[in-house]
């Protein structure tokens, strides 16, 4: 229904989230984290369906509990990532493009044959790593 009055809006900054952790799962500082098929979070690792969250800022240990047993505390922007190798690393003709997740840390030029989930836009690559931008 439409507004017939003022109405003080909640409000997010909507770069830091908390969400459920996957059961048995760790996920440890300066992790990217992804949300996978059921809304859990849980470690960047290569698999489809999942959506890139953010970086895990304080870990979070739920090796011995159940889906939802703690929350994670994310955040997005830009970060630096290790680079994937061979035909699978990023150089500076990707900026702009796609990088796709391997693992926690390292990200990808290429989905790996539909075998990957993307990890967000690459903002740059220099002698540190890949710099990717998550949940922009």
């Amino acid at each position: 229904m439409a507004l017939a009055q003022d109405r003080m809006t909640k409000r997010r900054a909507g770069d830091r989230f908390n969400d459920p952790v996957a059961a048995a799962t760790t996920i440890y500082t300066g992790a990217l984290v992804v949300l996978d098929a059921s809304g859990n979070a849980a470690p960047g690792s290569t698999a489809t369906g999942l959506k890139a969250r953010g970086l895990c800022t304080e870990r979070a240990d739920n090796s011995s509990g159940a889906a939802g047993d703690i929350g994670v505390e994310t955040e997005t922007g830009v970060f630096c990532f290790a680079n994937s190798a061979g035909a699978d690393e990023i150089d500076r003709s990707d900026i702009k493009g796609t990088a796709y997740i391997v693992d926690d840390e390292t990200v990808a030029a290429t989905d790996g044959s539909s075998s990957r989930s993307a990890a967000g836009v690459i903002e740059d690559v220099d002698d540190a790593g890949v710099w990717v931008r998550i949940g922009a």
